[in-house]
């Protein structure tokens, strides 16, 4: 069956409308945005067809369907942009499509039914064609341009989420990890608390085993040096008996001699007196523990160092005869004549020196126990004022002390004696009582296998 080659462009512009439909749904994604639409322009070729058939069946001579169907085509595409004009690149291609569509709209109304133009239009519609066309092309650009400046964007928020996410996934973890960190630390800082709280504890114990050490070597000393006036008080009280009985049996004589009897009361008297003095001997030494060993309320007051000194040289000493009798020692003092006297808390400065002093006798002990030929144990305790200082030197010729150790010698804790016989606080408690408590200086100086030298040096004007 023949037909004609106008109705013949229907079967030529039905693939070309598919195409174009295609080509829109692509650029425009109308399967996510237009589902519905999408479907509907997928059969956008079946008006075509179906106006083939119907003009070849009626055997119609129509050349303006191929117009109609054009028009009807662009036309559906005007809606489906106008339904997603949201998008710009679809609001481009919907004012791209406008004046090409008013365009066919004006020259299917002018054409004649042989599909041609009167000849008084057609200059003017050859010239509006061509601007449509132009039109057209144009914004087509433009819309391919806006797409992939959208789509760029899109990568790029894309992107941001992709690192907004990441960044979100970290923080969770940072928050978890940091929670389980301070969970952490909590623990340790409990920890660490409590073992301060036992720390704390133990220094103390300790700090109170030092001062009861310091108070067992005083009373050793005491003890020690107490028993010489009261051995002097007993023989003399024994003496004394004894010339009473031998007064009583003259007396009761006879003939009495009154020359004896004078002897005797003599002998008695000075017995007397001799009993006296030695009982002041020992009162001044109970009335020096007592002092020691009272609780210092810090109270300041002035304090005969060249005495304190001595006293503490002798109950020092003293305290170690009373552990090992076969020990001896030199003993010398220098103490300054003109010494002023010094605010200070004379107990606690008591403890510093008999400390050091203590120090100084077991230094010698051990180096006296190694038997060197002609060696012979010293202590000796010196005095002097040196400006607005006063200084208070003890040294002994024991076994010294290494370079080494002497920057250490003051720290809390350490101790050369062997272990059970230092508590490693004695050295430390009398650098605080000296520096922080009366705000002077203690060092020390020595040479391995000769000397030691401790150095207290007090201000003579405290300060309050």
């Amino acid at each position: 069956m023949a037909y004609s080659s106008s109705n013949g462009e229907l079967l030529l512009v039905a693939p070309i409308a598919v195409l174009i439909v295609r080509a829109l749904r692509k650029f425009l994604d109308l399967p996510a945005r237009l589902p519905g639409w999408s479907r509907v322009l997928g059969w956008i070729w079946v008006p075509g067809v179906v106006l083939f058939f119907v003009a070849l069946g009626l055997k119609l001579k129509m050349p303006t369907l191929v117009d109609a169907y054009w028009l009807g085509v662009l036309l559906v595409l005007v809606a489906a942009l106008a339904r997603v004009r949201d998008y710009r690149p679809a609001r481009t291609l919907l004012l791209a499509l406008l004046p090409f569509v008013l365009y066919k709209a004006v020259e299917f109304v002018l054409q004649e039914p042989s599909g041609k133009l009167p000849k008084r239009f057609e200059a003017f519609m050859d010239t509006t064609q061509g601007f449509a066309i132009i039109w057209v092309v144009t914004f087509i650009f433009i819309a391919r341009s806006q797409k992939k400046n959208l789509e760029k964007e899109r990568l790029l928020r894309e992107e941001e989420d992709r690192a907004k996410r990441l960044i979100e996934v970290q923080n969770v973890e940072l928050e978890r990890l940091v929670a389980e960190r301070t969970a952490a630390l909590t623990r340790q800082a409990e920890e660490l608390r409590t073992a301060l709280t036992e720390l704390r504890t133990t220094q103390a114990q300790l700090v109170q085993a030092e001062k009861m050490a310091s108070l067992g070597e005083l009373t050793a000393g005491i003890a020690h040096e107490i028993q010489n006036p009261l051995n002097f008080v007993n023989n003399f009280a024994d003496v004394s008996v004894e010339i009473l009985g031998e007064l009583r049996e003259e007396q009761a004589r006879a003939a009495r001699d009154a020359g004896l009897e004078a002897e005797l009361l003599d002998d008695i008297a000075q017995n007397l007196q001799k009993i006296h003095h030695h009982g002041q001997r020992a009162a001044s030494i109970v009335k020096g523990m007592l002092e020691h060993s009272r609780a210092s309320a810090g109270d300041r007051q002035p304090t005969d160092l060249n005495r304190l000194a001595d006293e503490y040289l002798r109950l020092a000493y003293q305290g170690l005869r009373a552990k090992d009798k076969s020990f001896n020692a030199t003993l010398q003092t220098d103490f300054a004549a003109d010494l002023p006297a010094v605010e200070v808390v004379s107990s606690d400065l008591g403890r510093v020196l008999l400390n050091l002093l203590t120090n100084a006798f077991y230094a010698v002990r051990q180096r006296q126990q190694r038997g060197e030929p002609g060696f012979a144990p010293t202590v000796a305790v010196h005095t002097r004022q040196q400006g607005e200082q006063v200084e208070i030197r003890v040294r002994d010729n024991g076994l010294g002390i290494p370079e080494a150790v002497q920057q250490k010698i003051f720290q809390p804790f350490f101790t050369t004696k062997p272990s059970g016989e230092g508590t490693g606080l004695g050295l430390s408690l009398s650098y605080d009582i000296v520096t922080k408590g009366h705000g002077g200086t203690l060092t020390v100086s020595s040479q391995e296998g000769k000397f030691t030298e401790f150095l207290i040096s007090l201000p003579l004007n405290q300060a309050g």
